[in-house]
């Protein structure tokens, strides 16, 4: 019941339909609604590999695209958790399974139940591209969960620390801990067994080791930023 309570929704019985009002913070229905999105998209977009450049000292950088949203996903709940506490933060993690999992169920009945039609001649790449998005999203279901929940207890602990009193902070530190956790659960995952263009097995460390720095930097540039940005905006909306 506390949940409720703490996301404020209200609801009255009665006979009448326009005397049940439900009253969400707009905040929280904006970036509960994205972030349903991303977690499904996440897993898609984890299908191509992208090349990031060469990097000085570290080489040539390659990245699943996943990443990108899986960022907006470690800025939506830090953003959340800072709005409306930790214990929505987390429902919003655990309902997030939802769409992830119904995601997967479709994409598996589109390729292996429904029919292409006779014009239409891309079933093949379709199923290779889907295919390898639906157990990039089991991946995900497993990267997810466990790299979400860690990412918003860690802020929250943060918090109650003098380190945590500075929002930009608070957010670097716990998207840094949690997407190295994400990225070796999903690479592994996602990836253990899978051929590359030359028919060798894929370079999983240097994968992992590509993606993490990957995360580091791009959590350092973006992230806290983001999340002091959709802080502001949600204090906005809820006015």
């Amino acid at each position: 019941m506390a949940i409720w309570h703490a996301v404020k929704i209200r609801y009255r019985r009665s006979m009448k339909t326009d005397a049940s009002p439900i009253n969400v913070p707009r905040s929280l229905f904006l970036y509960a609604l994205i972030y349903g999105g991303m977690a499904v998209l996440a897993g898609v977009l984890g299908a191509k590999l992208a090349n990031v450049g060469v990097w000085p000292v570290i080489g040539q950088m390659t990245v699943e695209s996943g990443i990108f949203a899986f960022l907006l996903l470690i800025v939506l709940a830090s953003t959340v958790n800072e709005l409306h506490g930790t214990a929505v933060a987390q429902r919003m993690v655990r309902y997030g399974f939802v769409p992830l999992i119904l995601s997967m169920i479709l994409i598996r009945t589109v390729i292996d139940l429904v029919p292409p039609a006779p014009v239409w001649s891309y079933q093949s790449q379709f199923a290779l591209i889907l295919g390898q998005g639906a157990r990039m999203q089991f991946a995900g279901l497993c990267s997810y969960g466990v790299s979400q929940t860690l990412n918003v207890a860690i802020i929250s602990q943060l918090a109650q620390r003098s380190v945590g009193r500075v929002l930009v902070v608070r957010a670097w530190l716990a998207s840094l801990l949690s997407q190295v956790v994400d990225t070796v659960i999903f690479i592994t995952l996602s990836f253990w067994g899978v051929a590359g263009g030359d028919g060798h097995a894929l370079p999983l460390g240097a994968m992992m080791g590509s993606q993490i720095i990957a995360k580091l930097v791009l959590s350092t540039v973006m992230v806290p930023v983001l999340v002091w940005l959709g802080v502001k905006l949600g204090r906005r909306l809820d006015q």
